[in-house]
């Protein structure tokens, strides 16, 4: 038997107290305090002054997104058109052999309304096809050879789940919006490889091990990706717990049962505790961005819309209901007052008909939020699982979202304090590589609602503050319990999981607007195991 001492710093046990020791014996919590520093240990971290914490969890994430990311055009965070042009040309010059060129993040709000024009990545690559996701990955911008090797041009209809940017003669522009104008075109694509998913699962969960992170919900898994998984699996190329939420497709969902449960089986006959397959994924509605998000009055800067939502409301009852009825965790996107309604209503539908059960249902982001459905997260068990980070004023915001729905509705927003008040279970994402992965990056926004400006002042809707203690409870106790762990993980107790995560000092007694650039993570422990240690120590 092996035992580890932690000692001089503060653990903080996610149970309202603290401890200045804690020893670990098999990857399990053994003692706390002088208790842990009785013991004789066969290796001792000296915390050096810095915090010990439950290791974080990220709700609501895309792992495999993130990591091919990192393996494209590197256009996250460019600030115009012509830098993103750039770095296309620089890729393809870069990879002659690409027979697409493929990439995700740019920023929607570097254009007047998030449109974005075929023709100025034609001028940077006018003989390959080049299809890039827009950050939010609802939004797909394509060159002219993209569209043609699809087959799509003037004639090309919008449908109810998929629509097209056009020029004034009709004609395709090059930008596309949501599931069937987005899948017409890179479903023309060469499909990834399955060394490729690997290579992504790898480096996404390295970066996450490095954010102290254990355990992650991907919320956004095809069949086709399973055996990436189970290939990395196999490899131990996975540095966090990953739970798979299947995708299902409104247009073939009852073929997809069977999917589900031989993945499940599949996953489950590696035995290893760093993954799972126990979570079908809803997509409900879009996003606010792009009109695409359910309201349940129309967009204030286009009322002929409101919205487009993703399921027949019968057949999504029928295939929850279904869903259901195999075991399986529900974990909904809704983000308009419509979208999050439509979730909580057909979940209701699921409790009626197949009668009471640990279900643990999870609607995820929960943008827009009407003050009726604040109570029935609590009512019928939902956990609300929110990207903290999305609750503040910055460019998306201003430019984007207030205008399409209007002050009243832009109150809304985020509503994370009103829940936790209610008596919801609120856990905390990120939507990676939507937004930045990092836990200590969130934090400060969870608690102060400000911009890194500073903006505004004492925050936006302050009322839906946190404090730091329900802040990281989000990120731990919070998570744990979505992934219906919180008898294992989420709190320093004895018996628990070692699921460990050391920063170089309080979080707590920190101006917020530090965390990020003053605060870091030294090390990161899975069960004991240790799967990040800094540079720094």
């Amino acid at each position: 038997m092996t035992r580890t001492l932690f000692h001089n710093g503060i653990v903080w046990t996610g149970t309202g107290t603290t401890a200045d020791a804690l020893s670990v014996q098999d990857g399990q919590i053994e003692a706390l305090g002088a208790e842990a520093l009785a013991r004789t240990p066969d290796e001792v971290v000296d915390l050096q002054g810095g915090l010990l914490l439950p290791a974080f969890g990220d709700g609501h994430c895309h792992p495999d997104h993130a990591g091919f990311e990192t393996m494209g055009p590197q256009v996250r965070g460019l600030g115009s058109v012509e830098e993103i042009v750039e770095e296309v040309r620089r890729y393809a010059g870069a990879h002659p052999e690409a027979e697409w060129i493929i990439g995700a993040g740019y920023d929607a709000t570097v254009t007047p309304g998030g449109v974005f024009d075929a023709r100025w990545l034609d001028a940077a690559v006018p003989d390959r096809p080049v299809a890039l996701r827009a950050w939010d990955y609802h939004t797909l911008w394509c060159n002219t050879q993209a569209m043609t090797r699809a087959g799509l041009d003037a004639t090309t209809a919008d449908t109810a789940r998929g629509a097209y940017a056009r020029r004034a003669d009709g004609e395709l522009l090059g930008t596309m919006y949501e599931w069937d104008a987005v899948d017409a075109v890179l479903g023309a694509a060469p499909a990834r490889t399955t060394a490729d998913l690997v290579r992504a699962l790898r480096l996404a969960t390295e970066a996450y091990a490095a954010a102290g992170v254990t355990w992650i919900q991907d919320a956004w898994v095809e069949h086709r990706s399973v055996e990436g998984y189970l290939e990395a699996s196999r490899r131990g190329l996975l540095a966090t717990r990953v739970n798979l939420g299947l995708r299902a497709d409104p247009e073939r969902w009852r073929d997809q049962l069977a999917e589900f449960a031989a993945d499940r089986d599949r996953v489950r006959a590696l035995r290893d505790d760093r993954l799972s397959a126990n979570t079908v994924k809803f997509f409900l509605d879009g996003i606010l961005e792009n009109r695409t998000a359910s309201l349940l009055a129309p967009y204030s800067d286009d009322p002929c819309t409101r919205g487009m939502p993703i399921w027949p409301y019968e057949e999504l009852l029928e295939a929850l209901t279904a869903v259901d009825a195999m075991g399986l965790q529900a974990h909904l996107h809704a983000i308009g007052d419509a979208g999050v309604r439509t979730a909580l209503d057909a979940i209701e539908h699921v409790t009626r008909v197949n009668g009471p059960r640990d279900r643990r249902p999870v609607i995820a982001h929960v943008q827009v939020l009407d003050e009726a459905d604040l109570p029935r997260f609590a009512e019928l068990g939902v956990i609300a699982n929110v990207q903290p980070l999305w609750a503040r004023i910055d460019p998306a915001m201003t430019e984007l979202t207030i205008p399409r729905i209007g002050g009243e509705r832009a109150g809304r927003q985020y509503l994370v304090g009103s829940l936790l008040r209610a008596g919801a279970h609120v856990a905390f994402g990120s939507d990676w590589p939507v937004s930045d992965h990092r836990p200590l990056a969130g934090l400060p926004v969870a608690v102060t609602r400000e911009n890194a400006e500073r903006e505004p002042a004492g925050g936006w809707l302050p009322e839906e503050r946190l404090t730091f203690d329900d802040a990281l409870s989000a990120y731990t106790a919070g998570v744990a319990y979505q992934a219906f762990a919180e008898r294992k993980r989420g709190s320093l107790i004895p018996g628990k999981a070692a699921d460990l995560v050391w920063l170089d000092g309080d979080v707590r007694q920190l101006d917020p607007h530090d965390i990020a650039g003053r605060s870091a993570v030294l090390g990161t422990w899975m069960a004991g195991t240790r799967t990040f240690r800094s540079c720094d120590i």
